[in-house]
């Protein structure tokens, strides 16, 4: 990964389940607060196919940043998907703002208010939101130093926390290990590690024949890293060396914030 990976979250057990899932990837930052407060070089807003910034973290960040972010967004959408932004995929627009400099939409759903709880949508959205991340620093050396995440699809979504966690781990770990030249070389990477996503506009749901994905809990069933103590994702084969703790970017360690008195999760 090549920028400072924050996960932030106003929701306390949003942030449980992640510093449970990423006790070994400590080069990962895990705020309890605000992405409002986050001075990093970029946001990451989950979206929808259209961008409308209308809800969610995205309507937090519309308020902050000012409606033209999403005129931004949006022509940015048209310019590249022709108004409809398939999942999988993510922009990155200028912000005009000294920090976040950069936004990075990507959808976890189509429409406003899908329930994606039953979908892969979560590790694509994350997946392309770091591949974003990948492509700009391509384009222009060193423009993101940092980038902020909130739990993708654990509100509006209705994506539990547990398994949004897991998700986000799978997508983290996979485009940190490898480097892709597009979107869709990512996504096929990432169906060989979750299985085939198929063409629907939602993702399918991948499940074990015969074993829930834990009692109680809603969402796809995801093989656990190994089969002793509590699972802490899904199995990522081999891909080079995982363990080398990084420093931070760009000089950006965010510390926890307040709980803010709205919900910014999408």
């Amino acid at each position: 990964m090549d920028a400072q990976v924050i996960l932030v979250d106003v929701n306390p057990k949003m942030v449980a389940a992640w510093r449970e899932v990423f006790v070994d990837n400590p080069e990962v930052i895990v705020v309890h607060g605000s992405m409002t407060d986050q001075a990093t070089s970029a946001w990451v807003s989950p979206t929808n196919s259209k961008a409308m910034m209308d809800g969610g973290l995205d309507g937090v960040i519309k308020k902050f940043l000012g409606p033209q972010i999403q005129t931004k967004v949006q022509s940015e959408v048209a310019r590249l998907y022709h108004g409809t932004m398939p999942l999988g995929h993510a922009t990155c627009v200028a912000t005009g703002a000294k920090k976040p400099a950069w936004l990075i939409s990507t959808p976890t759903m189509l429409g406003r208010s899908d329930d994606v709880s039953d979908t892969l949508n979560v590790a694509l959205a994350c997946a392309a939101a770091f591949q974003m991340v990948h492509l700009q620093n391509a384009a222009a050396p060193n423009s993101i130093g940092s980038v902020a995440l909130p739990g993708l699809g654990a509100n509006t979504g209705k994506v539990p926390v547990e398994i949004c966690a897991d998700l986000m781990w799978t997508a983290y770990n996979l485009v940190r290990s490898q480097d892709f030249k597009s979107f869709h070389e990512m996504r096929v990477a990432l169906e060989n590690e979750l299985g085939a996503l198929g063409n629907a506009t939602a993702a399918p749901v991948v499940k074990a024949p015969s074993a829930p994905s834990a009692p109680g809990v809603k969402g796809p069933f995801i093989p656990p890293k190994s089969s002793m103590g509590p699972p802490k994702g899904p199995m990522i084969p081999p891909k080079g060396p995982m363990t080398a703790t990084k420093t931070a970017v760009g000089g950006v360690v965010p510390k926890p914030k307040p709980l803010a008195d709205f919900d910014d999760t999408e």
